[in-house]
C-alpha cells in the first residue's frame, strides 16, 4: 500500500510530459491547420532527409578536346583569350557533352553496367530510385539526367563530368567509361568525316586523270594534223629566216646604190643585182605569207591554237597533281587521331557519399515549408478579416 502511494507522484508526472503532445500541442495544431501541417511535412522532410534517403556516391572528371592537327600553326583570337586560351575547340566539347548525356550513350552504359538494375533497386528509397526497372526508355532517361552531369567551365575551358552511383564502384564505372566512349566517339566522328572525303577525293583523282590524258591527246593529235611538234619553234624559225633575207634584200639593195653611182643602168651587174633582190623579196612574201595572211590556216593561228591546247594540258595536269596531293592528306586525315580528349583529372574513386546533402536539404525544405505556410496562414487572415 504504501509503495503505491509513493509510486503516484511519479507516475502523475511521467503520464502529464507524454500527455503533453496530445493535451496541448495537438489541440493548438488542430487550431492552426496550416501550420500544423506545415510543421508535419517539416518533420516528415527531415526524417527523410536524414534518415531514410539513401547514399549517393559521385565521381568527377575534367576533360577537353585537343586538336592534332597542327598543320596551320596555333593563332590566337579573341574567343581563345575569353577561354582562358585553352587549345580545345568550344564547339567539339559542346558536341561531346550532347553526347554523353544523349540516350545513345544510356544505351551503351546500360549494357556495360546494367545501369537499369542498378538505379531501380529496390533496396534504395524511393524518392531517389527508378521506380521500375521495365520503365519507358524516356523515363530512364530522364531518371539518368539527374544522376549524370556534364558541365561546360567557360572559364577553364573544360569540360566536368560527374556520376552518380550507389556504390562507389558505379560512380567510377560509369564516369571511366563516359570519358572513353567520349574520346572514341570524337574520333569516329571526324574518322568518318575524312572517310567521305577520301572517298570523294578518290573520284575526283579519277576524273581529273581522265581529263588530263584528253587534254593531252587533243594536244598530240593536233600535232599530229599539223605535222608540227612545236609550231612555236616553227615561228621562230620561220621568224628569223625572214629576217636574214630582210637583211640581205638591204645589203643587195646597197650594193646596187654604189653600182649606179658609176654605171648605167642596165648594166648587167645591176640587173644581175636586181633579180637577186627580186629573188628575195619573193622567198620574204613565201615565208611571211606562212606566218601571218589575211586568208587564214597560217602559222599564227596555229601557234595560238596549240598554245591553247598546251595550257588546258597543263591546267588539266596541275589540278590532277593538286588532287594527288589532297588524297594523300585526306588518306593520312583518316588514319591518324584527329581530336584527343585529354584527361586533365581522372575520374575519381569516392569514399564517401556526398549525395544526398542531408543537413542543407533538411534545413531549406524546413524553411521552404515554413514560409509557405506563412505565407498562406497570411492570406487566409486576410480573407477573414474581410469577411469581418
Amino acid at each position: 500500500m504504501t509503495d503505491t502511494i509513493e509510486s503516484s507522484p511519479s507516475t502523475s508526472l511521467t503520464s502529464q510530459i507524454v500527455g503533453w503532445p496530445r493535451r496541448v500541442l495537438w489541440p493548438a495544431l488542430k487550431r492552426r491547420q496550416i501550420i500544423g501541417a506545415a510543421v508535419l511535412a517539416a518533420l516528415l522532410g527531415a526524417i527523410y532527409w536524414l534518415a531514410i534517403a539513401s547514399d549517393r556516391y559521385v565521381s568527377e572528371a575534367h576533360v577537353i578536346v585537343q586538336s592534332t592537327d597542327l598543320a596551320g600553326g596555333q593563332t590566337m583570337d579573341f574567343s581563345s583569350l575569353l577561354n582562358g586560351g585553352s587549345g580545345g575547340s568550344r564547339a567539339d566539347q559542346l558536341l561531346l557533352r550532347d553526347h554523353l548525356l544523349s540516350v545513345d550513350m544510356l544505351r551503351k552504359l546500360d549494357a556495360a553496367l546494367n545501369l537499369r538494375a542498378h538505379y531501380s533497386d529496390w533496396h534504395r528509397d524511393p524518392l531517389s530510385r527508378l521506380w521500375f526497372k521495365d520503365a519507358p526508355l524516356e523515363w530512364f532517361h530522364r531518371h539518368y539526367l539527374t544522376r549524370v552531369s556534364v558541365e561546360m567551365d567557360d572559364y577553364a575551358g573544360v569540360l566536368v563530368v560527374r556520376a552518380q552511383g550507389y556504390d562507389p564502384k558505379t560512380a567510377h564505372a560509369i564516369t571511366a567509361m563516359l570519358v572513353r566512349e567520349g574520346e572514341r566517339f570524337m574520333n569516329d566522328k571526324d574518322h568518318a568525316l575524312a572517310q567521305s572525303q577520301v572517298a570523294f577525293l578518290e573520284e575526283q583523282v579519277l576524273k581529273l586523270n581522265q581529263e588530263a590524258v584528253r587534254a593531252r591527246q587533243k594536244l598530240l593529235d593536233f600535232q599530229d594534223k599539223k605535222g608540227l611538234v612545236s609550231p612555236q619553234a616553227t615561228a621562230e624559225n620561220l621568224a628569223t629566216i625572214v629576217a636574214r633575207l630582210e637583211a640581205q634584200r638591204t645589203e643587195l639593195e646597197t650594193q646596187r646604190r654604189m653600182l649606179q653611182a658609176y654605171l648605167v643602168p642596165n648594166h648587167p651587174n645591176i640587173v644581175q643585182l636586181d633579180q637577186q633582190i627580186a629573188a628575195v623579196e619573193r622567198q620574204m612574201t613565201q615565208e611571211q605569207a606562212k606566218l601571218a595572211s589575211p586568208g587564214g590556216k597560217t602559222l599564227n593561228r596555229t601557234v595560238e591554237e596549240f598554245r591553247r591546247l598546251e595550257m588546258e594540258a597543263g591546267f588539266a595536269q596541275d589540278v590532277y597533281k593538286t588532287a594527288l596531293v589532297a588524297l594523300e592528306k585526306g588518306r593520312i586525315e583518316a588514319t591518324r587521331m584527329i581530336k584527343k580528349v585529354s584527361v586533365l583529372q581522372t575520374p575519381t574513386r569516392p569514399e564517401y557519399p556526398i549525395e544526398p546533402r542531408r543537413f542543407y536539404n533538411t534545413l531549406v525544405f524546413v524553411l521552404a515549408v515554413l514560409l509557405m505556410a506563412g505565407v498562406v496562414q497570411l492570406l487566409v487572415a486576410i480573407v477573414r478579416d474581410h469577411k469581418d
